[in-house]
């Protein structure tokens, strides 16, 4: 099949409701459809598997790079998955159940000749919070428990900490906790669900104020550029959801020894794209279900990262 023609199936959140602005989603596939590719769009609803086949229903789409109208529906499509020659999942978390076994289906699509991006397998194993387990020459001490106990030893010893769900998204739920913090018992209860759930807690960086800086990698390279999220006023979240304001950079040595700690392994891994997220000189996440940020850092700098990214997918699709 030659590159023009390929057909690209993209697995998202209902592509009517995205802020067209800021979606990188959106500038993967008007990069996608700048090589001649053609589009279809899938919710997870459309998904299913029948005999051990991959099917999915949804609709043939052309999209623009316009806030008002950056859509048509140009009809629909039902078929095997496996016929696609590239599916992109970019459900936008909560990684639910429904996405776990969204990933099953993809796995089959994978299984019939489909590349998919991310590697289903990936997106199960490399949890955006304990995937960084693997890396502790990156990251500031961290625990993983479900325990009081364990925790309120680990603030002893640090003094100010930051305690978080593993399945959170977006900054919700994320702590900062300080000894003297009166609120530190319930807010340990909250998380823990009174000790039946497991928490990640950090050391607490204050070079947080400076911003949670957003680290692209394509195929285990990064881009030139980084996107800091700068918490708002009165706020410790560096997301841009929770009003945080994006502000983009060179890439500094720091994060580029970084994502030479990490970058192979996940390309190994299928991980084609994905999010470091670092806060001063420290790896926190590594995001691999949905990374955003494209759309921010190409306004400021000129790029066309979605473009690299389809380069990279490009290499892998002509691989032997």
């Amino acid at each position: 099949m030659t590159t023009g023609s390929r057909q690209i199936g993209v697995i998202m959140d209902p592509l009517a409701g995205i802020s067209p602005k800021k979606d990188s989603t959106l500038a993967m596939m008007l990069a996608a459809q700048a090589r001649g590719w053609q589009l279809v769009c899938f919710e997870l609803a459309g998904l299913a598997l029948r005999d051990g086949v991959a099917l999915g229903r949804g609709k043939r789409v052309s999209v623009h790079d316009d806030e008002q109208r950056w859509f048509d529906d140009t009809g629909p499509w039902e078929g095997r998955l496996g016929d696609l020659d590239v599916l992109l999942m970019r459900k936008d978390p909560p990684f639910d159940m429904e996405y776990v076994h969204a990933t099953y289906i993809l796995q089959r699509a994978e299984v019939a000749g489909a590349l998919v991006v991310n590697s289903p397998t990936a997106l199960r194993d490399v949890n955006e919070k304990v995937a960084t387990a693997w890396y502790p020459q990156c990251t500031p001490a961290t625990l993983i428990t479900r325990h009081h106990a364990q925790l309120r030893a680990f603030l002893a010893e640090h003094g100010k900490i930051v305690i978080k769900p593993l399945d959170g998204m977006g900054g919700r739920s994320v702590f900062v906790v300080d000894e003297h913090d009166p609120n530190r018992n319930v807010i340990m209860e909250t998380l823990t669900d009174n000790q039946a759930r497991f928490v990640m807690a950090q050391r607490y960086v204050p070079e947080i104020t400076d911003g949670d800086k957003r680290v692209l990698l394509i195929d285990g390279e990064p881009v030139e550029f980084l996107l800091a999220r700068v918490p708002g006023g009165g706020d410790h979240r560096g997301n841009l959801v929770a009003g945080a304001r994006g502000e983009g950079r060179p890439l500094g040595p720091r994060e580029r020894w970084i994502a030479a700690e990490v970058g192979a392994d996940l390309a190994r891994k299928g991980v084609i794209f994905a999010g470091l997220d670092v806060i001063g000189d420290y790896l926190t996440e590594i995001n691999v279900t949905s990374p955003t940020g494209i759309r921010e850092l190409d306004r400021q700098f000129g790029l066309n990262i979605a473009d690299q990214l389809m380069t990279a997918i490009e290499r892998r699709l002509e691989r032997p």
